[in-house]
């Protein structure tokens, strides 16, 4: 013999049927399906052999255990059994007939189908759970019904024409509720527009943020170049200062003061050092001579130079001790600004002829000279 089985329809712990249970029975509408089905009756004829008595014993359980986890009927009712009770099923007789089995079949179909009142079982806590919940369900339930008959007791003791003023006062609060629930639609869709508004703003202000870090950073790398041109512009504004320090003092120099040294010594100019002459009185050599010939020479064509002169007659041509004017209507003439001991009377005489060039050279500076500072002078 086969037991049928049932689920808890809560916590799906398995269930079995009390043995007391069985012995004392249930009602009709309150049975379980093991004591609804018919045992087994000996109709002549319609007896059927272990082998097949066996396969329908397996497939009642299979369809009892479908039907244990089945929900609960479109109705929803829930038989308030001992719950002791759904802790074991009853078992099916072994022997049983065609009719039994067809009736035992239909039977299932019934509870399959929803068309049979099944107590669902529930293990003895989830029933515990189950009644307080129904008897907090039933005291809400008295005390609503507590309140409609108050309300309804009020009701009836009002007069008419309170009643006619109650509904005018419904209406307008109809009314009142009605432009509340428009304004609040109002205030919903301002909300919306307000957060669309604010989460552009938000993005808006992310953005600006980074543009902030971004010109912050910017700025900074400005102020390090600032600074640096700073500091270089204090350079240049030194070198500058130093430039013009020495500008001023040049400008107060004189480069032929300071190149060439002039001054004399009794009758003999002095020039660099050198003594351009001598005298009965004051032998000087001609080494020495001749050097301050150059001198004379060098310092006579740097002037020329300087305002641009060209002399007409003779070109100077300063070569230290040796320096000597040439002629320029006859290139093979030269005249030598340099003697030596014991040379013959016609090198003298040229000698002679170059300090007499040279002399020519000397007033056409002059000359010049008054004609270029006249002219500086007027402009």
């Amino acid at each position: 013999m086969s037991c049928v089985r049932f689920i808890c329809q809560c916590c799906s712990q398995p269930l079995k049927l009390n043995q007391s249970a069985q012995t004392l029975g249930l009602d009709t509408n309150q049975q379980p399906v093991a004591s609804k089905l018919p045992s087994a009756q000996g109709e002549p004829g319609k007896t059927l052999g272990e082998g097949p008595t066996s396969g329908v014993e397996t497939d009642t359980e299979e369809l009892q255990d479908s039907a244990s986890c089945r929900p609960l009927p479109g109705d929803g009712r829930i038989f308030r059994y001992n719950s002791h009770i759904f802790t074991l099923l009853g078992k099916l007789g072994s022997g049983r007939t065609l009719h039994s089995i067809q009736k035992t079949t239909r039977g299932l179909f019934d509870i399959l189908s929803g068309e049979e009142d099944l107590a669902h079982p529930l293990c003895q806590d989830c029933t515990d759970s189950l009644l307080e919940q129904l008897d907090t369900q039933l005291t809400i339930s008295e005390s609503d019904s507590q309140s409609y008959k108050h309300c309804l007791e009020t009701w009836e003791s009002i007069s008419e024409d309170e009643r006619e003023m109650l509904q005018e006062e419904l209406k307008d609060l109809e009314l009142e509720e009605a432009r509340l629930v428009q304004e609040l639609e109002e205030v919903e869709k301002s909300r919306e527009r307000t957060a669309v508004a604010l989460e552009a703003a938000q993005a808006e202000t992310e953005t600006l943020d980074q543009q902030e870090r971004q010109d912050q950073r910017e700025y900074g790398k400005l102020q390090w170049q600032q600074l640096e041109l700073q500091d270089e512009l204090r350079s240049m504004e030194n070198r500058l200062r130093y430039a013009q320090t020495q500008l001023n003092w040049l400008e107060k120099a004189n480069a032929f003061r300071s190149t060439f040294e002039i001054r004399h010594d009794g009758p003999l100019a002095i020039i660099n050092n050198f003594r351009l002459g001598c005298l009965p009185t004051v032998p000087v050599c001609w080494n020495e001579i001749n050097a301050a010939w150059g001198q004379t020479a060098l310092l006579l064509s740097a002037l020329s130079h300087s305002i641009g002169l060209e002399f007409q007659r003779f070109q100077l041509i300063p070569c230290g001790n040796h320096s000597y004017l040439k002629s320029l209507t006859d290139n093979t003439t030269e005249l030598p600004l340099f003697c030596h001991s014991g040379q013959s009377a016609f090198l003298y005489n040229k000698f002679d002829q170059a300090m007499m060039a040279f002399l020519d050279c000397m007033q056409q500076f002059k000359e010049e000279k008054l004609v270029f500072d006249t002219f500086r002078y007027l402009v």
